[in-house]
């Protein structure tokens, strides 16, 4: 007999793997919910490419599901594709203070965005959505207000941690709520999906208070100005380097769009203590001593448009790094961007600054935790069931080992992929198929009509150039009446390369006297013909293939 009783299903769009961003669906019969909706940035594969989200046509197919967004934090791989999610499925949204302020502050900027409805919880609070009622549970990260969750269902209950660390001297005095976390063990957990990102690291991450005596050391020490790089969303990073500055008689100017918007947004909430003084405008930090003020700005990944990068090659408009500037890099490189913070450090430094990263002293901690901190919540929550979340494959490998020396059966530990269909009754979990899921691009104003033809096109443009082979026929005997010419970008320099343009010409010229004599007048056929003649001759002149157009004009 088949068995009819209804199964909860677990559908992760991102968040393994890196693809599109964090975002997990939880689906009971006529219930669904979204938790998280986060962005990545491209890679230098993605050629013209802004950012990338998850593709969510299976939440458009079943959009009437659909109850609400929670979102565990204001983290942009965690709430940054809301603007382009929105729109299509405006559901309620679920967050902290901090993380709903975020996410009005980014809706903002996008004027097509319709009204959303955005309820503000609490660690602790209970919220009802269809046949779910979800839990927030207080948990330490690198952004303030962070928290999981316990979604308790009809099958059982769900402990998803977000991203996390145990954290025993939070700057906030808020401690991740390990005794809630330890009841819900008690009462028995169905399904626990727990952050991996920094599984390979063992032992315990160190407290964000640490960074107040290194800041401190580091700002006495200084003799000129102090320029710190760090991620916008770190406000407790960010009070510290205001606490230092104070401490040195230092004031403090903002450098950067993202930092100055989440700076107001979180002072405004009161997650930031600055006393009156304290800032200035960047414009006016002429007006002091240079021992005398710190600035921090946004840049710490070498992005290159960002603040820090514009100083180190003397683009910015209001700040030039000189010699004597001590310049901090409060952050770990992400995965892929080594090399970009890597050229943003050289610079510096040939500019004359004293800069300080993590390899040189102790400037930065991480966020997520590390093998202890997963060990003890793996202890406390005792899943029968383990999805390993956040990070790349080799990641969710050594965290289902992780998980399974901790006493989860293996058969009870899935590793799954984004759009993989996890199901599961009280006693049994299974993967079930998939469902559409994958990346959008997004590139200026259009989100998804980029494809991978288009970045394959974007991929031969950069490496090899482009030809175009411009023919003008005659209508009516087909004959050649002028051309052919030829426009070169990103092949070869055309003054220097004339006997190759000449001889290319010959080739163009030998094509279409063949269409001639076999009587095509087809456009497309004679298009075909010299791309063909003219793409092995290139081949064979220069080892290079750029892309052929050939444009046909008929009088």
């Amino acid at each position: 007999m088949a068995n009819t009783k209804a199964k909860l299903k677990l559908i992760p769009l991102g968040g393994l793997q890196e693809i599109g961003k964090n975002m997990l669906v939880v689906e009971y019969k006529d219930t669904i919910i979204v938790i998280d909706c986060g962005l990545m940035f491209p890679d230098e594969g993605m050629l013209g490419i802004d950012l990338v989200i998850p593709d969510i046509s299976y939440l458009l197919k079943n959009k009437e599901k659909v109850k609400g967004i929670i979102l565990t934090h204001g983290h942009e791989d965690h709430i940054g594709a809301l603007p382009y999610v929105l729109p299509q499925i405006n559901v309620p949204l679920y967050g902290t203070k901090l993380t709903l302020g975020l996410v009005e502050n980014k809706l903002k900027e996008h004027t097509t965005i319709p009204e959303v409805t955005m309820n503000v919880i609490k660690p602790r609070d209970v919220v009802k959505l269809g046949d779910f009622e979800v839990e927030f549970i207080k948990t330490n990260h690198s952004i303030a207000d962070s928290v999981g969750l316990a979604i308790h269902t009809p099958v059982g209950t769900v402990v998803h941690t977000g991203d996390f660390k145990i954290d025993y001297q939070p700057i906030d005095g808020e401690l991740i709520d390990l005794h809630r976390f330890a009841e819900l063990g008690k009462k028995g957990v169905l399904v626990m999906l727990a952050d991996s990102t920094n599984v390979e690291r063992e032992g315990y991450s160190m407290s964000e208070s640490t960074m107040g005596n290194s800041f401190t050391e580091l700002f006495s020490n200084a003799k000129q100005r102090i320029l710190v790089a760090t991620f916008a969303s770190n406000i407790h990073r960010i009070q510290q380097v205001i606490n230092a500055s104070i401490n040195c008689g230092r004031k403090v100017a903002i450098s950067g769009r993202s930092m100055v918007n989440v700076i107001n947004v979180a002072s405004e909430l009161g997650y930031l203590t600055i006393p009156d003084n304290v800032l200035i405008e960047i414009d006016n930090i002429d007006k002091y001593p240079p021992e005398k003020i710190t600035i921090i700005t946004t840049g710490s990944q070498g992005e290159a448009m960002s603040a820090l990068t514009r100083m180190a090659t003397s683009s910015h408009r209001k700040v030039d790094i000189v010699p004597g500037d001590t310049v901090i890099i409060s952050a770990t490189p992400v995965p892929g961007n080594e090399k970009l913070v890597s050229r943003v450090i050289n610079q510096l430094f040939k500019r004359g600054a004293d800069v300080i990263y993590e390899a040189l002293a102790d400037v930065h901690v991480s966020g997520h935790a590390y093998q202890e901190e997963l060990k003890l919540l793996q202890a406390l929550v005792k899943p029968k069931f383990f999805v390993p979340v956040h990070g790349e494959y080799r990641h969710l490998i050594q965290h289902a080992q992780l998980a399974e020396k901790m006493g989860v059966p293996k058969e009870n530990i899935f590793i799954a992929d984004n759009g993989t269909v996890l199901e599961f009754t009280k006693d049994k979990g299974r993967i079930n198929g998939t469902v559409m899921a994958g990346r959008v691009l997004v590139d200026g104003l259009g989100v998804g009509d980029v494809g991978n033809i288009v970045l394959r096109d974007r991929k031969h443009l950069s490496q090899d150039g482009l030809i175009v082979v411009v023919v003008t026929l005659n209508k009516e005997s087909g004959s050649v009446v002028a051309g052919p010419d030829i426009i070169s970008r990103g092949f070869v320099y055309v003054r220097e390369s004339e006997d190759l343009m000449e001889e290319a010409k010959s080739v163009i010229k030998d094509a279409l006297m063949e269409c001639e004599e076999k009587n095509i007048t087809e456009w497309g056929t004679i298009k075909t013909y010299i791309k063909d003649n003219l793409k092995d001759f290139i081949y064979q002149k220069t080892k290079r293939n750029p892309m052929i157009l050939p444009i046909i004009m008929e009088i």
